[in-house]
């Protein structure tokens, strides 16, 4: 088997600009459509809409590799390092801080030059110590030799299929300078198609011992950043790969077992990333929804304990409001939580589901009762 990476034009890569022209047109367009509506909104919209799609970034971009992180958590950490106030959210964990750190670099100091120490940083940040899992790993260091053959594997013990094997160690330093000096330097290639092609490229040096996907991603964000111009993020390239992961690793797999024309690859990235666009008239909505929410508590303002209640069920609550749930995250008596509900039922902040007795609960307003001013 020959890997793309032991062709003789490596890293050479090569695409069809004729063919992808159509779709990156289509891509810059809705880009730019996209960053104009959000310039449209008042600045506590957009930072809102900004917070939730990095929120979804991290929390995907780590559950493709099958990690589970808790939104609330990331979306603390990130919160918490923008300044922005969302309150009575729970701390976030070690391997919670370290990733959101490396996705907050790369977008946020999207100009700043990517060089080897940089990507060392973001590794040691997602490995705090030193382990991956319970195995220790070489941390912000290319992988070495001793680690063995880097290989993706899949199958039971004896049965092993080898997706994809990666350049060896002692290939590393060279690899890597070409990368980085490709990433840097000043090429007629369109922002878009570059953060394609580092992602592919990235991924098939596989530089380290693990993480290579994550910082990966963190590194076509990087690019996507640069194309748009703006430290705010308001699509999610990682939400929407790991609703596509079973193709996202296929494709992969193809292009490493091919040649160096990557059109391919950059044809899926393309279609991937239009509906990564797309999937941001969601985040608007949600964002557009809550604002109105708030306009119509504002009319004659909660208190603390109900702000509190609202705002988490408004961001990545799961299931539905009952009196005993809302004691527990106001940190007050059943008969307050009642109380308390009663009220944002009479205003219509909250509607009461159908049944009674014990299985009561509430849910938060429809958009169109939220308009219609309706109460449950």
């Amino acid at each position: 088997m020959t890997w793309i990476h032991e062709r003789d034009d490596w890293p050479h890569l090569r695409w069809d600009q004729t063919t992808l022209a159509p779709k990156l047109a289509n891509v810059r367009h809705r880009q730019g459509r996209l960053l104009g509506r959000m310039e449209a909104l008042g600045f506590d919209l957009k930072q809102e809409a900004s917070l939730r799609t990095l929120t979804a970034d991290v929390v995907k971009s780590s559950a493709i590799e099958g990690e589970i992180l808790e939104p609330e958590e990331v979306r603390s950490s990130i919160a918490r390092r923008l300044g922005i106030d969302v309150g009575g959210l729970p701390p976030a964990s070690r391997d919670v801080e370290g990733i959101v750190e490396m996705m907050l670099d790369a977008t946020q100091h999207y100009d700043a030059p990517l060089n080897a120490e940089r990507l060392f940083g973001w590794h040691a940040a997602l490995f705090p110590t030193g382990r991956s899992g319970i195995h220790k790993i070489t941390v912000g260091a290319w992988r070495t030799e001793d680690a063995g053959p880097m290989q993706v594997v899949s199958g039971a013990l004896g049965k092993e299929k080898v997706h994809f094997e990666a350049p060896e160690a002692s290939r590393l330093p060279r690899e890597m300078d070409a990368f980085l000096s490709w990433f840097e330097q000043e090429t007629r290639t369109d922002p878009v198609i570059k953060a394609g092609i580092a992602h592919l490229w990235f991924v098939t040096v596989h530089p380290f011992e693990d993480g290579n996907g994550r910082i990966a991603r963190a590194i076509a964000d990087m690019a996507l950043a640069r194309a748009d111009q703006t430290r705010e993020r308001f699509y999610s390239m990682s939400s929407r790969i790991e609703s596509e992961r079973k193709s996202y690793y296929e494709q992969l797999e193809r292009q490493q077992r091919s040649d160096t024309d990557i059109s391919p690859w950059l044809d899926w990235f393309l279609d991937c990333l239009d509906h990564a666009i797309g999937q941001a008239d969601k985040t608007l909505g949600a964002v557009l929804y809550k604002a109105r929410l708030w306009d119509q508590a504002n009319l004659k303002p909660v208190n603390e304990r109900q702000r509190l209640v609202l705002n988490r069920m408004l961001d990545d609550f799961k299931g539905f409001m009952n009196t005993s749930k809302y004691a527990r995250l106001a940190r007050c008596s059943t008969d307050t939580a009642l109380r308390d509900i009663r009220d944002l039922l009479d205003r219509g902040l909250l509607i009461q589901n159908e049944g009674g007795g014990r299985s009561t609960s509430y849910r938060l307003p429809k958009d169109d009762e939220l308009r219609a001013g309706r109460h449950g």
